[in-house]
């Protein structure tokens, strides 16, 4: 292969990912020549409703898997947190990168974190997820729904419509607003969706070529704790419909996850943790997902949907 075109969506987030991967394979294969195919997606074009209320991530995707199975296209990029659980048949992820910075972001131009607003200040997110902490934190608060671009975002904040807004600090950072983060919202308080920060490469499971160029970026150790918290997602069923949170971290061989399941309703919610081997992500995804669902999670989870 003398050219490899990566598919990615057109957002100014997506087009850093995607150009950060091909920089990184142009490295590792000089002779490569390495082309983005800027896309546009149904997630991107429908910002008037919520992605639970359109189909969910998947439809960040469908476009750029499409594009693969027309041959436009050898690979696509993807924040690994908007790739669903189960892979649509006949592709693979042969490459998750090195994890960035994993937490949320409050941004405010008025307050300098959650605490700090007042009774009633209105907060912009879509995330269940972040919609269900926030209200376990701070019941009074005002949950506005916030879809569009990192920077559709920051202008609406900019433009009074909240008091505050919760983002991906590796977004921020990739796109160098490091400077609007006025507080990290990390764990163990507050855990991040399932593989937060991490990039992954996508494409067809046939493709030996594309697959074998693309795995030479392969983080281990990011791909162990992103199996994790993807396989208690996955046994929860979890989807953009359901507040799910889960972060691991991994120390040598040894392999730690927390889970969380929330009500963005009522801010209700159970957490979990476990310990594992880092040669058994998996399993340690599962007995999570377990623990929380014997704590109550199902509940939870049945009145998301």
């Amino acid at each position: 292969m003398k050219t490899l075109r990566i598919a990615t969506r057109k957002s100014p987030l997506a087009l850093w990912q995607s150009e950060h991967v091909a920089d990184r394979l142009r490295s590792a294969h000089p002779c490569l020549t390495v082309e983005l195919v800027p896309m546009s997606t149904r997630g991107d074009e429908v910002l008037d409703r919520s992605l639970a209320a359109i189909g969910g991530k998947g439809l960040f995707l469908k476009e750029l898997e499409l594009a693969m199975l027309r041959g436009e296209a050898d690979c696509a990029v993807h924040s690994l947190k908007d790739v669903p659980m189960e892979l649509e048949p006949g592709f693979a992820l042969p490459s998750i990168l090195a994890r960035a910075d994993y937490a949320d972001a409050f941004v405010s131009n008025a307050f300098a974190n959650l605490a700090a607003l007042p009774q009633g200040a209105r907060v912009g997110t879509s995330s269940l997820r972040r919609q269900a902490q926030l209200r376990a934190l701070r019941p009074d608060l005002q949950l506005v729904d916030l879809r569009g671009n990192v920077n559709t975002r920051l202008a609406k904040l900019d433009a009074g419509e909240y008091d505050a807004i919760v983002l991906a600090c590796a977004g921020l950072q990739r796109l160098g607003f490091d400077a609007r983060i006025r507080d990290r919202l990390q764990a163990p308080h507050w855990l991040p969706a399932p593989a937060q920060g991490a990039v992954a490469i996508e494409c067809r499971d046939d493709d030996a070529t594309t697959r074998e160029l693309c795995a030479h970026l392969d983080d281990p150790a990011t791909r162990t704790c992103a199996e994790a918290e993807r396989a208690m997602n996955r046994a929860l069923h979890g989807s953009c419909h359901v507040p799910v949170a889960a972060f691991a971290q991994l120390d040598g061989e040894h392999l730690r996850l927390s889970g969380l399941v929330g009500s963005a309703a009522d801010g209700r919610f159970v957490r979990a943790q476990g310990e594992g081997r880092g040669d058994a992500p998996d399993a340690l995804g599962l007995e999570v997902a377990q623990q929380l669902l014997d704590l109550g999670a199902g509940e939870l989870i049945a009145g998301s949907l």
